[in-house]
């Protein structure tokens, strides 16, 4: 080498110096960042820091498969049914454009599934034949009073002919007697005749009823002029001689306000095998944000939402029969808020926690309690802490289901509240006199919380935000693992995805948790850009699955198995075997997974045979399919056989 070419050489490395140390001390905090995301990728890798902690990792759907996933619902098939409808966006709802995909996450397939309807805040539960059934929807989304153009609201058309009924199509005109305002029916609606009534002692005459049906509508004409401030009477165009003279419109105050989404009627079965939906007779109400709950006889309650109109049901619940494919009333009237948790008790009647979704009064259905449907008593449970921050909660039966102990998850004040929980709650209703006590705290207020029952009896709690629906960047990166045997929280590994509303978690049959959407109405900490919905899968694997003994062989055995039978499966470590539990596959959307139950099952090991025998009791054993886990003296769970019960 020449002295100038050693020269030259010598500069080039001086300005490589002098450019790395400026960038060192521009980027400090970079480079010092870069540093500790290599460790801490070093150390959440460590096979002992999975053992301890669990993992997560990221599933990410090809670009034209991806969607805003609502609802998600694991199958008997061992794949899980992501539903989206429109997905929380508009343009999708006026194009029509509704989702639905099935993921099987061992083979990794992803199928797009045609979808008949918004399913966009349906309901949802596991039937005892394997289908899920969907009922309900969206019809009309919300319209925020700055962007509502024409006054509209309820009109109650009234029929007093007794002798027949009469159907008024959509764009039927009503017109006030007093304001002279004329209004549009958006859509059809059939008005019942009217009912005689007589004196039951002397038979006499009494009068009239009117029938009456309800239907949205909307000034002919834009502006505030067009609004009413009064309640007035309204003739109806295009009818003439009696139809005119016994049927009319009655509305109160039709305004510029807000208007809440709508729901559909529509019900399906989701066939798990056949992989499509099939429409059965619709709902006798219209819903939107429903829950939908098994019954001791195995029909289906459907409870709350909103209805055609964008007004909360008004307590009109209703029974499918799985067998007709029918739907009926019950005979009593019941309000709760939108999407309320209610789950079947071992003597039939149904459990209100005080968990819900949102919408209805601050003031009404809100107290938890036992509610026996056929007598519609309903004995209120007292003891509850921060009672005022229940939307937004999670509440999950505790394992084993026996014991009929639930707990509720965080929660927040009622709307848009900022108000946010840190409490756990728990209640025994097998207690003489069933009183809700506090458990352990979360380290944060929870919005929105997502839990799983595990195999081995515990809870994993993970994410949420502390503001309502992530608001100021307020997601809770944070993951806990409830010990029920010790009434404690262990944190876990973190989460790499923050999720909040429209967020969700499932157990898998191979002892893993899939988590699914996340719909932050913000993307900044100032809450000035719009939010994006989460399309990624989060996986975890719990510490269970990294342990030393690896998981407990399971094979064989029936697929069916009677309540209070028994059924007889093959493993090699039957001897290891500590417990064994049938776990009810998870159908979760808002906050709500009331299908999600762990029944011990008595067993026995001999050699390389664990016979099992199922409880008979049908509150506790609901008919449908199960994963059948085996868990060892490690806490590590077998991968789960599915099973029927009739």
């Amino acid at each position: 080498m020449n002295d100038r070419a050693g020269r030259r050489r010598a500069r080039r490395i001086a300005i490589g110096t002098t450019v790395v140390l400026a960038l060192a001390g521009m980027n400090g905090p970079w480079l010092y960042r870069f540093g500790t995301e290599k460790y801490h990728q070093y150390k959440i890798n460590k096979p002992e820091y999975k053992a301890e902690n669990g993992r997560w990792e990221i599933v990410e759907f090809p670009e034209e498969y991806r969607q805003n996933t609502i609802h998600a619902a694991l199958l008997h098939t061992g794949k899980v049914l992501l539903v989206a409808g429109s997905g929380n966006n508009k343009d999708n709802f006026d194009a029509k454009k509704y989702d639905t995909r099935i993921w099987d996450p061992v083979k990794k397939t992803i199928k797009k599934v045609p979808t008949p309807s918004d399913l966009f805040c349906t309901g949802h539960t596991q039937l005892a034949n394997g289908n899920l059934l969907i009922a309900g929807g969206t019809k009309r989304y919300e319209k925020l009073k700055g962007d509502v153009t024409k006054a509209g609201g309820l009109m109650v058309v009234h029929n007093e002919n007794p002798d027949k009924p009469i159907t008024l199509p959509a764009g039927t005109r009503f017109v006030g007697k007093d304001n002279g305002k004329t209004f549009v029916s958006k859509d059809p609606v059939l008005v019942p005749r009217a009912k005689k009534n007589f004196d039951k002692a002397t038979g006499e005459f009494l009068g009239n009823t009117p029938g009456y049906g309800r239907t949205y509508v909307e000034a002919q004409k834009e502006g505030a002029k067009y609004e009413t401030g009064t309640q007035d009477n309204y003739t109806v165009q295009g009818l003439s001689g009696e139809d005119a003279q016994n049927t009319y419109g009655i509305a109160e105050k039709l305004a510029l306000d807000k208007k809440d989404f709508q729901g559909i009627d529509d019900a399906f079965e989701f066939d798990p095998v056949a992989e499509k939906y099939i429409k059965v007779d619709p709902m006798k109400e219209a819903r939107w944000y429903p829950t939908l709950t098994t019954l001791s006889d195995g029909k289906i309650l459907s409870v709350s939402g909103l209805d055609d109109i964008g007004q909360l049901v008004p307590g009109k619940n209703e029974v499918y029969d799985p067998e007709t494919k029918k739907w009926t009333y019950t005979d009593k009237v019941r309000q709760f808020p939108t999407y309320p948790a209610l789950f079947l008790m071992q003597n039939s009647k149904v459990f209100y926690s005080g968990s819900n979704a949102g919408y209805g009064p601050a003031d009404e259905g809100r107290e938890p309690g036992i509610w026996d449907v056929e007598t519609n008593k309903f004995d209120k449970i007292p003891g509850l802490s921060d009672p005022d921050m229940m939307e937004t909660s999670g509440t999950v039966l505790l394992p084993p289901a026996q014991d009929e102990k639930y707990m509720v998850i965080g929660g927040g004040g009622v709307g848009e509240s900022k108000l946010a929980s840190e409490k756990t709650r728990i209640v025994d209703l097998k207690a003489d006199e069933p009183r809700f006590v506090d458990g352990p705290s979360l380290d944060k207020g929870t919005r929105y919380p997502q839990y799983s029952i595990l195999p081995d009896d515990n809870i994993l709690v993970s994410g949420g935000s502390e503001d309502y629906r992530g608001r100021g960047e307020s997601n809770i990166l944070e993951a806990r693992i409830y010990d029920t045997a010790e009434n404690e929280f262990k944190r876990v590994a973190d989460p790499l995805v923050g999720r909040n509303y429209h967020a969700g978690s499932i157990l898998l049959p191979d002892g893993r948790v899939m988590f699914f959407g996340s719909d932050s109405l913000y993307g900044d900490k100032a809450n000035t850009k719009p939010g994006t919905f989460e399309q990624r899968i989060e996986i975890y694997t719990p510490p269970y699955l990294y342990g030393e003994t690896g998981q407990p062989d399971l094979t064989g055995g029936p697929k069916t198995v009677e309540r209070g039978g028994s059924a007889t499966f093959t493993s090699k470590d039957a001897g290891s075997i500590k417990n064994v539990r049938l776990i009810r596959p998870s159908a979760s959307t808002h906050v709500t997974d009331i299908d999600q139950r762990s029944i011990a099952l008595d067993f026995e090991a001999d050699g390389d045979k664990l016979k099992v025998t199922v409880p008979g009791s049908r509150n506790l054993v609901q008919a449908g399919w199960y994963m059948l886990f085996a868990t060892n003296a490690d806490g590590t769970p077998s991968k789960a056989q599915w099973v029927q019960v009739p």
